[in-house]
């Protein structure tokens, strides 16, 4: 960002040395630049007015414009409780406005008799109406305002922030950043051809920044709007397809042609259960990928219960028939033990060998895998984080399977990269369906294969919602599945109770079930990250030989455990997990042929968003339906743990939720440019490379090739 823009925001009017440290420190805006690309996520129309009667306890937390007339002013209390207390109203009612900071400074300027504009977030206590620390300013004042603070935006900030900067003076900040701006005709120039504005219907950026800060009517707004968010996913869709392009183009890929004694004695004569048609669709289209002589880069989302891992074997089947290892990365002993245990068992009467390595391996089952998986005497490998260590030096890796790929960071699955000289075939599994818009965007260079059918057999896991004063009705309903010989989870947010978070935690759910499930006639088990592996483990073999009839756990059981005879998941403070959690839980049960049930307990009061997701488990056993609807609810950033896993993206006004036509546009107009200048090297295409990089923060290494 060159010019003007690159001026630092302090000499901005308004800012000044302190406010310029907040604004670094609290949003990343050092320069006038980044000022003026942090667009408002909301407005308020401040040519609007309601009367005090309009204003209602729905309204609480929102912004409101009032006209009304002082008629009542007194210092109440002293000392640090000191308060200032405004009687205002108009025709239709009255508001009280107080203050408790600065009261020296606001008691001079509010006069007895005298109409002001208010502007505040009303609260109501015992239906009276009252604003805490409102904007005050008089209706001559508001008559005289520029035309462009007519609409305000509200900025996103922090709390430290709003306290250095208030909302109406970083709309006065923002005005005197723009008057900078336009003393620079560069500023802004647009990076889109003409051709494509007018095929797409975009107005320039300069008009698009402007009236996304100072909208000038509510369409301007909308095609401000629509073109920067065109920009963001313009930029995003040039690094995926150029990426995808460079893999197919850059990169060989093993062969795998022959199908060959192991798989089809597996196939013919060792699978537990015959292969359902998605799971079938998928392996043709695995197959087909390892024998196009490209390298495979492929993303198998099922949802829990699906069986991914039968199709992750058979298809590291036919990299062992080539001559090739294999090998599987779980984010957790457990989900690396439960692999390993399946695995070992698919593998009894082939001709090849399935090994372990894990953080807690002893060193006799550490040497042994080391040694085996660097002689080639070793086909399978399973493992934790422990197989990307510098000491794991495969013979010939050929396939890697990554499962619950989202909980691993982008270095550590690149390391399996550099396990081969040359790229390994690569697929990642997700057992949280992933909606098709946030696919697009975050493995948008990624084949993507779907189990969309559940074996035959299983029976639709049936939820409920409980509040906690039904919590006897809950405990009968355990006792009598207990009665049946079926077995019980129980899971909890937290080990300890929280003095912030008033959700119920382990211990105390534990002493409590204790006291209702008496030992020895009920039998419990505990698991929880805390704990000692090896005591984790012994809890979970407890469990799964039957020897226990409830585990009370936390979410580390999310992924990993298999135990068909559990048939009911209680989900405590059930509103504090997200959806795609709380359908990771429920999936641990149902995996028998017995009828399962999910239990969801909450507290009596509940957020119009926790309560929208308590629901939505109830209407729905559809993992994409609940994925769709986690997004609208959560945004991008929450699905799949995507700031954590290390994703590259950064969209400051798209939402991958709505905007799935834009994004189709942008992929779309992405593709033709590519076909003509794949690596955008002409010169008239410099300010769309530059757009694609303002969109994309750069890593410390090349992760194009991986997921």
């Amino acid at each position: 960002m060159q010019g003007v823009l690159s001026r630092e925001i302090k000499y901005v009017g308004g800012v000044g040395e302190a406010r310029a440290r907040a604004l670094e420190r609290e949003a990343g805006v050092r320069t006038i630049g980044d000022l003026l690309m942090r667009f408002p996520f909301r407005y308020i129309d401040r040519t609007r007015q309601m009367n005090i009667g309009e204003v209602d306890e729905s309204m609480e937390s929102t912004y409101i414009q009032l006209r009304c007339r002082i008629v009542g002013r007194q210092i109440v209390g002293d000392g640090a409780r000191q308060r200032f207390v405004v009687e205002a109203q108009d025709a239709t009612g009255s508001v009280e406005l107080l203050w408790f900071q600065g009261i020296k400074w606001i008691e001079k300027r509010v006069e007895m008799g005298r109409e002001y504009i208010v502007f505040g977030r009303p609260s109501f206590y015992r239906g009276r109406m009252s604003i805490v620390h409102p904007e005050l300013e008089t209706v001559e004042q508001a008559l005289s305002r520029k035309q462009e603070s007519g609409f305000q935006g509200i900025y996103p900030s922090t709390e430290k922030l709003s306290q250095a900067i208030p909302i109406k003076l970083m709309h006065t900040i923002v005005q005197n950043a723009w008057q900078i701006a336009l003393t620079d005709t560069s500023a802004f120039a647009d990076p889109l051809p003409e051709p494509l504005r007018r095929r797409c219907g975009l107005i320039s950026l300069r008009e698009a920044i402007y009236n996304i800060h100072f909208p000038q009517s509510s369409e301007l707004l909308r095609q401000a709007q629509y073109r920067l968010k065109f920009d963001e996913l313009l930029g995003v869709q040039l690094t995926i397809q150029a990426r995808r392009t460079q893999r197919h183009t850059s990169n060989n890929g093993f062969l795998f042609p022959r199908v060959g004694d192991n798989f089809n004695t597996f196939f013919r004569t060792k699978m537990p259960f015959a292969l359902t048609g998605a799971q079938q669709r998928v392996i043709k289209e695995i197959r087909s990928d390892m024998v196009s002589g490209k390298q495979m880069n492929r993303l198998l989302q099922g949802d829990v219960g699906s069986g991914k891992t039968m199709v992750a074997f058979m298809t590291m089947l036919l990299a062992v028939d080539n001559g090739y290892q294999a090998c599987v990365m779980a984010p957790t002993e457990i989900l690396a033990r439960q692999h390993y245990a399946s695995m070992s068992r698919f593998a009894e009467g082939l001709n090849l060998k399935v090994a372990i390595l894990t953080g807690s391996s002893k060193t006799k089952e550490r040497r042994a895998s080391l040694e085996g998986i660097a002689s080639g005497e070793i086909d399978i490998l399973v493992g934790t984080h422990s197989l990307i260590e510098d000491s794991v030096q495969f013979n010939n890796l050929g396939y890697v399977v990554i499962d619950e790929q989202h909980r691993f960071g982008v270095e550590q699955r690149a390391k399996l990269w550099t396990k081969n000289l040359q790229p390994p075939h690569i697929l990642v599994m997700t057992a949280t369906p992933i909606p098709r818009t946030l696919a697009m965007t975050l493995y948008g260079d990624l084949e993507v294969s779907v189990i969309d059918e559940l074996p035959p057999g299983r029976q639709p896991i049936r939820t409920y919602h409980y509040y906690d004063s039904a919590r006897l009705k809950m405990f009968g309903f355990l006792r009598q599945e207990i009665a049946k010989g079926r077995q019980v989870y129980i899971v909890y947010p937290l080990i300890k109770e929280s003095e912030k978070m008033d959700y119920k935690d382990l211990e105390d759910g534990y002493e409590s079930i204790s006291r209702d499930f008496p030992l020895p006639q009920y039998r419990i088990a505990i698991c929880h990250g805390k704990m000692k592996p090896e005591d984790k483990d012994a809890s979970m073999a407890q469990f799964k030989r039957g020897e226990a009839d409830i585990l009370i756990a936390t979410s580390v059981i999310e992924v990993g455990v298999d135990v068909p005879n559990a048939t009911v998941m209680v989900i405590e403070s059930a509103e504090r997990f997200g959806l795609s959690q709380l359908h990771q839980l429920r999936g641990r049960v149902g995996r028998g042929g017995e009828q399962s049930y999910c239990i969801l307990m909450s507290g009596d009061k509940l957020s119009k968003e926790g309560r929208a997701r308590l629901e939505a488990m109830c209407a729905t056993n559809d993992g994409f339906k609940l994925s769709e609807l986690d997004l609208k609810l959560r945004g991008a950033g929450d699905i799949h743990g995507t700031q954590q896993s290390g994703e590259a993206f950064e969209l400051n006004i798209a939402n991958l939720a709505t905007d799935t036509q834009i994004m189709q546009l942008t992929r779309d107009e992405a593709l033709a440019i590519l076909a003509l200048d794949p690596k955008l090297e002409r010169q008239e295409n410099a300010p769309l490379r530059a757009l694609r990089d303002r969109h994309h923060k750069r890593e410390r290494i090349d992760f194009s090739d991986i997921s």
